[in-house]
C-alpha cells in the first residue's frame, strides 16, 4: 500500500469515527448545560467553594467568576512549582525558577501549555499531576463555559442573565471531560502508554552507558491534554515519544480526541438555539477549512521536490517513521487548528509551505475546528462578521439567529478578532528589533523569523506547540510569551461576555423574506471566504517574509 493511499485511509477513519460520535455527544452536552439537577459529588464542590449554582449570572458577574477561577489558578500554580523542591514526589527536582514558573502557570492557565522546560528534567509527579494536570481539565472547562454562555445570549431573549459560571464549570469537568478521560486513559493504556508513579531508572543498555527515563501518569494526562485541547507533553519530546504516543493506532486516537469536542459542540449549539441547521452550517464551515488545510500539509508534505525527499518517500525529517508522513500531517494540522499545540513530529522540520500551513492553522484564530469552547465561540464572532459584511452588500440591518447586529455588537465582535493579531505582531516585531531577543534563535534569514513569529502566534492563540530552533527559556521570551498567553485567552473573553449579554437582552426579530438565510451553503461559503480574507490581510505580510520566502526559494 502507497503512503499516500495509507494516508487518506486514516484521514477516512478519523472523519468516520467523529461522525459517528457527533449526534451523541453534541446531543449530551445540550443535555448537561440545560440541565438543572445538581449530582451529589457536585454539591460537596459547590459547598466546599460557596457558590450557589442556581443562581443566573449577568455578564460582568459571569467575567468576574472567570478571572477570579483564573487568577487563583495561576497564583496555585505557580506556588506549586516554586515549592517543587521541598515537596514529596519531586523526584530530586529543584524548584522552578520565577520567570519559568510565571510562564508555566500561565501557559496551563490560559490552555495553551506552551513549555519552556523538558518535563522529564524538571517537573516532578506532585506538579504534573496535582497542577498540570488539574489545569488541564478546568482550563478546558473554563473555555466551554464561555462558549455556552454565548449560546444561551443568542438563545435566550429579554434578559440579561447568561447561566452559572461555577455550574457550567463543574459540570463540564464532572460531566463530560472526566468520564471521556477515564475511558480514553484505559484506551491508551491498552495501547502501551505508561501509567505509574515510579522514579527515574536506568533502562537500555547503549554505548558509553545506560539511559535514565522517568515514570509517571503519562496516559491519564495524555488523554486530557488532547481531548481538553491542552497540549503541554509529559515528556519533552510530546506526542512523539513512546511513552505517550506507543503506536500508529494511538496517534489517530489521539487525533479523534483532539476534534472530538469542538466538532460535537457545533450540535450542542444547534440544539441549545433550536435549530440543528444553524449548526450543521458552522459544522461545515469547520470541516470544509479543516479538510483543505490537511489536504494541503500532506500534498506539500508528500510532493517535495529533490533527492532527498523522494528517496524517503516525502519530507521525513523530523517526523516518526512509526506515524510516517500521512500521521504526522494529519496530527499537525489538527493540533495547530485547534488549540492543543500537542506535537508529534518537530513542526520546524517540515517544508517552507508547510510550516506555512501551520502557522496560518493558527492565525486562523483557532476556529476550525478549534479549542474546546473557544473554537465555538470564535467561529460565532466569525459569523458575525460575516452576516455583517453580507448586511453591507444589500444595505439591510444584519441580524443572525434573531438577533439584530448593531453598532454596539460589530464593535464588541471587532475588538474580539483584532486583538489577538495585535498581540502576535507587537511583541514578533519588539523582539526582532531589541538587540537580545534574536539571539535565542537558531537560523537567519526568513526561517528564524519564522521560529519567533510563531512562537507568538502559538503563544496569543492559547496553542502551545513550538517551532522548534527557538531557545524560549529566557527571560525575555518567558515573560512575554507568558503575558501574550494571558491576554490572548482572557481579552477575547471579555468581549464575547459582554456580546452574549448584549445579545440575550434583545428581543427576538422576526424572520422575513430579506433575512439572510445563515443555514444553507451560500452563507458557509461567505463564512469561509471571510475568515480567510480578514486573516490573509492581517497576517499576510509578516507570512511573507517567514514561510511564504522560505517556501518559495527552495
Amino acid at each position: 500500500m502507497s503512503p499516500v493511499l495509507a494516508g487518506v485511509l486514516q484521514l477516512l477513519a478519523l472523519i468516520a469515527a467523529l461522525a459517528l460520535a457527533y449526534r451523541p455527544l453534541g446531543d449530551y452536552m445540550a443535555r448537561v448545560y440545560s440541565s438543572e439537577r445538581h449530582y451529589r459529588p457536585e454539591k460537596w464542590i459547590y459547598k466546599a467553594i460557596g457558590a450557589n449554582p442556581s443562581a443566573e449570572m449577568r455578564w460582568p458577574a459571569y467575567l468576574r467568576g472567570v478571572l477570579a477561577f483564573s487568577a487563583v489558578s495561576v497564583l496555585f500554580l505557580y506556588g506549586l512549582q516554586r515549592a517543587q523542591g521541598v515537596l514529596p514526589g519531586s523526584l530530586g527536582f529543584a524548584s522552578i525558577d520565577p520567570d519559568q514558573a510565571f510562564n508555566t502557570a500561565a501557559s496551563f492557565v490560559a490552555n495553551t501549555n506552551w513549555q519552556s522546560y523538558a518535563g522529564e528534567q524538571a517537573m516532578g509527579h506532585v506538579v504534573q499531576t496535582g497542577g498540570l494536570a488539574v489545569q488541564n481539565f478546568v482550563s478546558a472547562a473554563v473555555g466551554m463555559a464561555v462558549a455556552v454562555a454565548l449560546v444561551r445570549g443568542f438563545a435566550r431573549s429579554r434578559t440579561g442573565e447568561l447561566g452559572n459560571f461555577w455550574a457550567d464549570l463543574v459540570r463540564g469537568t464532572v460531566r463530560i471531560l472526566l468520564p471521556i478521560a477515564v475511558i480514553g486513559a484505559v484506551a491508551l493504556v491498552a495501547c502501551g502508554a505508561i501509567q505509574n508513579f515510579t522514579g527515574i531508572h536506568e533502562v537500555g543498555q547503549f554505548t558509553g552507558g545506560t539511559q535514565q527515563w522517568n515514570g509517571g501518569a503519562v496516559a491519564s494526562q495524555e488523554v486530557i491534554k488532547e481531548l481538553g485541547t491542552n497540549g503541554g507533553g509529559y515528556f519533552n519530546a510530546n506526542s512523539a515519544h513512546p511513552f505517550e504516543n506507543p503506536t500508529p493506532f494511538s496517534n489517530l486516537f489521539e487525533v479523534f480526541l483532539i476534534l472530538v469536542i469542538p466538532f460535537a459542540l457545533t450540535r450542542t449549539f444547534g440544539r441549545m438555539v433550536g435549530s440543528l441547521r444553524q449548526g450543521y452550517a458552522i459544522l461545515a464551515t469547520m470541516a470544509t477549512i479543516w479538510l483543505g488545510f490537511t489536504a494541503l500539509m500532506m500534498w506539500t508534505e508528500f510532493a517535495h521536490h529533490g533527492p532527498a525527499f523522494e528517496v524517503a518517500g516525502g519530507a521525513m525529517e523530523g517526523k516518526e517513521t512509526r506515524f510516517g508522513i500521512a500521521g504526522s500531517a494529519i496530527f499537525s494540522v489538527a493540533t495547530t487548528l485547534t488549540s492543543t499545540g500537542a506535537v508529534n513530529s518537530f513542526h520546524s522540520s517540515y517544508t517552507g509551505l508547510g510550516g506555512g500551513i501551520q502557522l496560518l492553522g493558527m492565525q486562523l484564530g483557532e476556529i476550525a475546528p478549534g479549542g474546546v469552547g473557544s473554537g465555538l465561540y470564535g467561529m460565532l464572532v466569525m459569523a458575525i462578521i460575516a452576516v455583517f459584511i453580507a448586511g453591507l452588500m444589500v444595505g439591510r440591518t444584519p441580524e443572525y439567529l434573531g438577533k439584530k447586529i448593531g453598532t454596539r455588537e460589530i464593535k464588541l465582535a471587532a475588538c474580539y478578532i483584532l486583538i489577538t493579531p495585535a498581540l502576535v505582531l507587537c511583541f514578533t516585531a519588539a523582539a526582532m528589533a531589541l538587540p537580545t531577543p534574536p539571539h535565542s534563535m537558531l537560523n537567519s534569514g526568513a526561517h528564524g523569523f519564522s521560529e519567533v513569529l510563531y512562537a507568538y502566534t502559538s503563544g496569543a492563540n492559547n496553542n502551545g506547540s513550538a517551532f522548534g530552533g527557538l531557545n524560549a527559556d529566557t527571560q525575555w521570551y518567558n515573560t512575554t510569551i507568558g503575558l501574550a498567553m494571558l491576554l490572548g485567552r482572557f481579552l477575547p473573553m471579555v468581549f464575547v461576555l459582554a456580546l452574549a449579554g448584549s445579545l440575550a437582552e434583545q428581543k427576538p426579530v422576526p424572520e422575513t423574506a430579506g433575512t439572510l438565510r445563515t443555514d444553507k451553503p451560500l452563507y458557509t461559503g461567505l463564512l469561509v471566504g471571510t475568515i480567510l480574507i480578514v486573516t490573509g490581510l492581517t497576517y499576510f505580510p509578516a507570512l511573507a517574509l517567514g514561510p511564504l520566502a522560505e517556501g518559495l526559494a527552495s
